[in-house]
């Protein structure tokens, strides 16, 4: 194995830069002695983290993370951060191991502790041992009782399975067409017409090489050897099981989306919505006109499209969001690719494992929202946000429901991504190192982990759950979905949890309410970098759903009460703002956790009225869900007591004043994220009128001269009025700040201006940006965008030149890297050293140990030339400066030597001399 220093396959070891505790900036002209700069932020010569490397980018110098190997081609986005700060979605190589970050503006000194994540999942180090084990045994949840209806048996319908092949699409932004395939399963032999249910895949490699186990590729089209993975096959049990029971299923594919969607700002889900919806007006068009129809359309059931069920996986999940949203509220003309009439209605979405980067649900659609407990691919689980962020921004008539499925991985439910069962190569996504201890919860073969067979037919039984809720309107199943506790026994043995908002759920005790009050307890926040003021404890193995992170290192209006005690009897008591009312309700849902595997937490709920009135409704129960340090199990299990209690002593439940909890364990921990008064059955949904807002982008050019001021385009569509949380994201450092924004169409109240200062000093692309996050009877559809200032001046010419390259044992070799015309920014240049083409090399025994250990990373032993010693080093001349010294300090020894010399070049970003440029030679004369 390559070594973690060695150039080219790592990083490059350490940057240089202007000498530590130097007073200020460079004046032009005026060079320094290139110092030594560590990625950690310091000048100590601490190298940078194995797999960076500072790289030569478009315009900026590039941040560059090479894996160990290939990272697979997945639903979850790779990020570069600094800590906790986004730094930005880097772009992905071929080889599937490279990735590139355009740095733009961000100061090379502020790129401390670098991180690569996916969902909040670490890609390049291994968790530390604090993290590699949760708290006990994990243990099984107890099954919970049957429900009196099962949506997982076969119906009893006839079927017919075809596909369709339509021309391709445009779609803005992307340069090559997407495809218009699609497989249909649906009922024939059938009077009328029939609800209609659409699949849509994540995101996975678009094609492989028949014959190869690992051949894969996101490339589209596929080149000539390779075939289309076809991701769209992979739910024909699923919609099998449907069109037995009645309902038209089709499945379409998004190869073409998925090799193109790393360069969309919002990861494709416009595209994706799109996709969607061109796919539903051609439905829309067959049902009024069926002999223009495919073959299969023609024969299978007639599709009602006035009943449409999305069902997504991962990125499928929160494209078909984005296309409920779409359909009720149309995006700005310049983003979609669909803009014909909507001629469908969407009752509800199914998303499986989805993913959530715009934080922006679709208040006033019912959805359920599939969640895999051992997910390696969206392993933060952050599809929860689909349940969370529903809160107040819509009428709250629409349930939202999370299922949480013990032992169930991501790729599973698409049986093209389970090895054994797809035409492509396949993987487990919870992928497992041997060299490392056995996940408890997830590795294969634990006791609290599905089989492939096992979770893909609960899988099933819970899509079909939501088509006979939402399409058929059938209450007898919302047990299964709304928190009440019930199973499908199809789905066995899973063990499936779920809690939900919205239905005929009433007040609502909500810890990110405003003037919300809390006593002997936390209030505590969702995101925030100050563990004072985190719900959860950085060292805390595993992590939460509710609490996955979003664009930004702190987010207000997202939090939950968090519970600490060391003996019972101490109440943790919740004060709204205003009173609330639980009228009409029969029981008081809360949504709680605690520490995965611990079990036994206990608790009195209590309710005080208006006037004083003070009743202890009953007692609630809570164990731990099974988690490991690899897990986001700490998620919140729905609990419900009676209001009967109040009601007999005759409470004021019209209007509910504070709620308390008060452990009856002897210690323990527990968080609430909310309470609401429950009944049971269905509320009628209509989605409310509110606004849209979608940000956009603006590229401009600095200018030579003067000050203009632009302002970051944002479109306020639909009608109403509402609020929106605008996170205004400062270039340099990361930070936000935020505001909340009232908005209505058409206005202007997002106005955010950007000063422009023109120069003819050459600088780095700069983007200013902010991000929206709806909070009240508001929607978001493209969550982020701003203005990018294009540098138009031109690059200075890098030379070096020799400084002292004739010296005696003893002194110093000495180059000056220089530039015609200093800059605004860091210029940064690599410059390598090579081997002696005549005569003897100097080693690595010759120069000074502490420089050596600052620029290669380490001093080799044996010794060794100094062209084997991994010296590619990244000179940094500053702004305002014209230049900086590199100075190679050679030891005195004793021992009578010939002449000695070293090679310097210039070079490019993977260490190649640059052609045309002199490569230079320093000699080192041996003590007379």
């Amino acid at each position: 194995m390559i070594r973690a220093r060695r150039i080219c396959v790592t990083a490059v070891a350490v940057l240089a830069t202007a000498l530590a505790g130097s007073p200020g900036p460079a004046q032009a002209g005026q060079p320094q002695r290139a110092g030594v700069f560590g990625a950690t932020g310091a000048t100590d010569g601490t190298p940078l983290p194995p797999g960076w490397r500072i790289g030569e980018g478009r315009g900026a110098p590039e941040l560059v993370w090479r894996a160990p190997k290939a990272v697979p081609m997945g639903d979850a986005r790779v990020e570069f951060r600094s800590g906790e700060r986004l730094l930005g979605v880097p772009e992905p190589a071929k080889d599937g191991r490279t990735f590139r970050l355009n740095l733009g503006g961000t100061p090379p000194e502020q790129l401390s502790d670098l991180r690569v994540t996916a969902a909040g999942r670490r890609l390049d180090a291994v968790p530390d041992d604090r993290r590699r084990s949760g708290p006990r045994v994990p243990r099984m949840p107890a099954q919970s009782p049957a429900n009196g209806v099962d949506p997982g048996r076969p119906g009893s319908y006839r079927t017919v399975t075809g596909a369709y092949d339509l021309d391709p699409v445009r779609l803005p932004g992307f340069d090559t067409p997407v495809e218009m395939t699609a497989e249909v399963v649906a009922p024939k032999g059938v009077t009328g017409s029939r609800p209609l249910a659409l699949f849509l895949h994540g995101r996975h490699e678009t094609c492989y090489k028949p014959g190869s186990e690992d051949d894969v590729t996101g490339d589209w089209p596929c080149e000539d050897g390779y075939k289309p993975i076809p991701s769209h096959l992979g739910y024909l049990r699923d919609q099998q099981l449907l069109a037995s029971q009645g309902y038209v299923t089709v499945s379409i594919s998004a190869n073409g989306i998925n090799a193109q969607d790393w360069a969309a700002e919002d990861a494709g889900a416009q595209a994706r919505s799109s996709l969607v919806r061109q796919h539903l007006a051609r439905w829309a068009g067959w049902a009024a006109r069926r002999s223009a129809a495919p073959a299969v359309v023609r024969e299978a059931a007639k599709a009602d499209l006035s009943r449409v069920l999305l069902v997504g996986h991962s990125r499928g999940g929160e494209g078909v969001n984005r296309a409920a949203m779409d359909s009720l509220y149309p995006p700005p003309a310049a983003e979609d690719g669909y803009r014909g009439p909507v001629r469908w209605k969407v009752r509800g979405t199914m998303l499986i494992g989805p993913t959530i980067f715009g934080q922006n649900p679709v208040a006033d659609v019912p959805s359920v929202t599939l969640l895999p407990g051992c997910d390696g691919d969206v392993s933060d689980l952050q599809g929860e946000n689909f349940v969370d962020g529903t809160r107040g921004t819509g009428r709250g008539t629409a349930l939202h429901s999370a299922v949480y499925m013990v032992g169930a991985n991501h790729n599973f439910f698409n049986s093209e991504w389970t090895p054994g069962e797809a035409a492509a190569p396949a993987e487990d996504d919870f992928r497992t190192d041997p060299e490392e201890e056995p996940d408890p919860v997830c590795t294969p073969g634990a006791a609290t982990r599905l089989t492939a067979a096992q979770q893909h037919r609960a899988g099933a039984t819970y899509i079909a759950a939501a088509a006979r809720l939402f399409l058929a309107g059938d209450d007898r199943v919302r047990p299964l979905l709304d928190g009440s506790g019930r199973r499908a026994p199809s789905a066995d043995p899973a063990r499936v949890l779920t809690h939900a908002v919205g239905g005929r759920r009433s007040g609502g005790f909500l810890p990110d309410g405003g003037g919300v009050k809390v006593t002997g307890a936390r209030l505590c926040a969702a995101v925030d970098p100050d563990p004072a003021a985190a719900c959860l404890d950085p060292g805390t193995p595993g992590s939460s759903p509710h609490f996955a992170s979003w664009e930004t290192d702190r987010e207000l209006g997202r939090g939950a009460v968090d519970v600490k005690w060391s003996a019972p009897g101490t109440a943790a008591r919740v004060t709204p703002a205003e009173p609330l009312s639980l009228s009409g309700s029969r029981k008081l849902a809360l949504r709680v956790f605690v520490p995965p595997n611990t079990t036994g937490t206990k608790f009195d709920v209590s309710v005080t009225d208006s006037s004083g009135r003070r009743v202890t409704l009953g007692q609630v129960r809570v164990d731990g869900l099974p988690g490991s340090a690899n897990t986001a199990s700490h998620w919140a299990q729905e609990l419900r007591v009676p209001l009967s209690a109040a009601t007999r002593a005759g409470l004021d439940l019209g209007h509910v004043t504070s709620l308390e909890l008060t452990p009856r364990s002897r210690s323990g921990r527990a968080w609430l994220m909310d309470a609401w008064g429950w009944a049971p059955g269905m509320s009628a949904v209509r989605a409310a009128a509110v606004p849209r807002v979608d940000v956009g982008r603006t590229i401009v050019q600095e200018g030579d001269s003067g000050t203009r001021t632009y302002r970051i385009p944002v479109e306020i569509s639909g009608d109403g009025s509402g609020q929106v949380r605008v996170y205004v994201l400062d270039p340099d450092s990361g930070r936000a700040e935020n505001r909340l924004v009232t908005v209505r169409p058409g206005s202007h109240a997002i106005d955010v201006p950007v000063e422009v200062k023109g120069d003819t000093v050459y600088g780095y692309d700069v983007e200013h940006d902010i991000a929206v996050k709806a909070v009240d009877h508001a929607v978001v559809g493209k969550y982020r965008g701003g203005i990018t200032v294009g540098n138009d001046d031109p690059e200075p010419v890098v030379t070096l030149t020799p400084v002292a390259d004739r010296v005696t044992e003893g002194e110093s070799l000495a180059w000056r890297l220089s530039v015609d015309a200093p800059a605004a920014v860091d210029i940064w240049q690599p410059v390598r050293v090579l081997p002696v083409t005549d005569g003897a090399e100097l080693s690595t025994k010759d120069v000074d140990p502490q420089w050596l250990k600052e620029w290669s990373g380490e001093v080799p032993d044996p010794e060794r030339r100094l062209s084997d010693a991994s010296l590619w080093a990244w000179l940094n001349i500053p702004p305002g400066s014209t230049g900086v010294d590199f100075v190679v300090p050679v030891l005195r020894d004793q021992v009578a030597e010939p002449t000695e010399s070293m090679r310097l070049a210039l070079t490019d970003g993977n260490a190649e001399p640059l052609p045309g440029r002199p490569v230079l030679t320093g000699t080192v004369l041996d003590q007379p």
